[in-house]
């Protein structure tokens, strides 16, 4: 257990979602302090004035600029910068000797050579791929356990692997083939406006986009070591994600028995619920559980898995504070919701 005081906390690009979020969590978290939160969009700006929720827990807190200074006395860095931005900053953090928590996609991938085909431009720091662990507990815990630089998942890739990778570990699954339909909340396409996720785009409406070639195929391929078929969808809701996915059985399997596999790999997770039911986003609002089924269609053969998340909690901010509380040595659930907003 971590037992030297608070963890003086900063994070980078706090701005955002995934930046707001980080500060409604670290507000109730008993271990880590905010000494600094940057957003260069919003320097100057106070938290509490961009974002009236956090008002409460940060009456004083104003977006800085980022600036390596800021690094003195500080024992634990978050990023929530676009993709991209981590690359530029992430040397320098390294050299501080700063633990790194990155919620972008600029250390989740092994192979330097996927950036160009997946994000559109060659990576910066490629030396540095392989030193951080995959940030999915459930699955990579073993690698994030002493590490001290982590890159958290995709929101999209944290629902499709937790869903599949009991069955393609177990090799109960045929590797090609596989495929991923999900749908995520529009705030998982950030605080920035845009034309397609305006209220008047969104509402009423349901859409697929990033045919064949969005970007967090990469991380499923990556992490369930498959060819996977992956398809997003936007949906008229501010958060959660909900994927659907399917493949193709070795050989004979049941819902009782797919079920059970769940239950064997996941019901000593803290944050994640094997449900007999249909899991849905509400279920999930807010906090830093998935939700998890599955069911063998007898009539066709194929294996559905379903998985909910909150796209911003355990999809983003939830999970990179469950990865800081394990580098920190911290019990892992610190600070982390495990029961959902509802009504």
């Amino acid at each position: 257990m971590y037992d030297c005081g608070v963890i003086s906390t900063g994070i980078i690009g706090a701005s955002g979602y995934t930046g707001v979020e980080l500060l409604r969590l670290i507000s109730a978290h008993p271990e880590l302090d905010v000494v600094f939160a940057t957003g260069d969009s919003q320097a100057g700006t106070r938290a509490a004035d961009l974002y009236p929720s956090l008002a409460a827990a940060y009456p004083d807190l104003v977006y800085a600029p980022w600036d390596q200074a800021l690094l003195a006395g500080v024992d634990l860095v978050f990023l929530g910068l676009p993709h991209g931005a981590s690359q530029a900053i992430v040397p320098s953090l390294v050299e501080a000797g700063v633990k790194i928590v990155d919620l972008a996609a600029d250390f989740r991938l092994l192979d330097a050579a996927a950036y160009p085909q997946w994000y559109g431009e060659e990576h910066t720091a490629p030396h540095l791929l392989g030193q951080f662990a995959y940030g999915l507990p459930e699955l990579f815990r073993s690698d994030i356990v002493g590490a001290d630089k982590v890159a958290v998942p995709g929101c999209y890739p944290t629902a499709g692997n937790l869903a599949l990778a009991p069955f393609v570990r177990a090799g109960l699954v045929e590797v090609d083939g596989i495929i991923v339909d999900a749908a995520s909340g529009v705030s998982g396409a950030g605080r920035p406006p845009k034309p397609n996720t305006t209220f008047c785009a969104v509402d009423e409406d349901f859409t697929a986009y990033g045919l064949l070639d969005h970007r967090h195929t990469a991380e499923l391929d990556q992490v369930l070591g498959t060819t996977v078929l992956f398809t997003p969808h936007l949906a008229p809701m501010n958060r959660g994600i909900l994927a659907t996915c399917y493949a193709r059985p070795t050989g004979q399997l049941t819902t009782d028995a797919a079920l059970e596999v769940l239950h064997a790999h996941y019901d000593d997770e803290p944050f994640v619920v094997v449900t007999a039911g249909s899991p849905s986003t509400k279920a999930t609002l807010g906090s830093n559980t998935a939700h998890v089924t599955a069911r063998v269609d007898p009539r066709t053969g194929w294996l559905v898995v379903i998985a909910a998340i909150d796209n911003l909690v355990k999809g983003a901010s939830g999970q990179a504070v469950q990865c800081a509380n394990i580098i920190s040595g911290l019990d892992e659930t610190t600070g982390l919701p495990i029961v959902a907003l509802y009504p």
